[in-house]
């Protein structure tokens, strides 16, 4: 794929991927947009390669979520061994959630954000894939890397929780 084809198809994706990012970021906007950045550069200069084995979103979602995690990882590390800010640089994020996201503006909204928050974070994975994204439990399942019965297995446990959560009153 040329680097005007690539950019391209992340341009026309650049919404979606943004909420992936969030999601995978506990809804923290300067850390997505830390990590959707990062993932862009990998994608641009070459580190992340797209090989054809899965479609153009799963893959550039699977850099996304691979990228958020080597951000926690790298903010885990930064909290408990000051010199590895060092080594790695700059935290991506410090950590605490931001308290005016984009998604929290109407109370529905709110609440659904809160729901999903309580559920186990491979459930949240699945149904945002699934929902948000567009994706067949199948191919999150191939970007989550899990098998295509586990992911059903979070899918329609993740479903049943957040409809719990959500009849539940505040």
């Amino acid at each position: 794929m040329s680097p005007q084809d690539l950019a391209a198809q992340l341009e026309q994706l650049h919404a979606a991927a943004f909420g992936w990012a969030l999601s995978c970021c506990g809804w923290d906007r300067p850390a997505a947009e830390d990590v959707l950045q990062a993932s862009y550069l990998k994608m641009l200069d070459g580190r992340a390669r797209f090989d054809g084995r899965s479609g153009f979103r799963t893959w550039a979602f699977g850099v996304i979520r691979r990228t958020a995690q080597e951000a926690r990882r790298r903010a885990a590390w930064g909290r408990w061994l000051p010199l590895t800010r060092l080594l790695f640089g700059p935290e991506a994020a410090d950590g605490r959630p931001d308290a005016a996201t984009a998604l929290a503006q109407a109370d529905d909204t709110a609440r659904l954000v809160r729901a999903l928050a309580r559920l186990p974070a491979r459930q949240r994975e699945v149904l945002h894939l699934v929902f948000y994204e567009d994706l067949t439990i199948a191919a999150a399942a191939n970007l989550l890397g899990i098998a295509l019965g586990t992911a059903r297995t979070h899918y329609e446990r993740g479903k049943a929780a957040l409809r719990r959560r959500l009849e539940e009153k505040d």
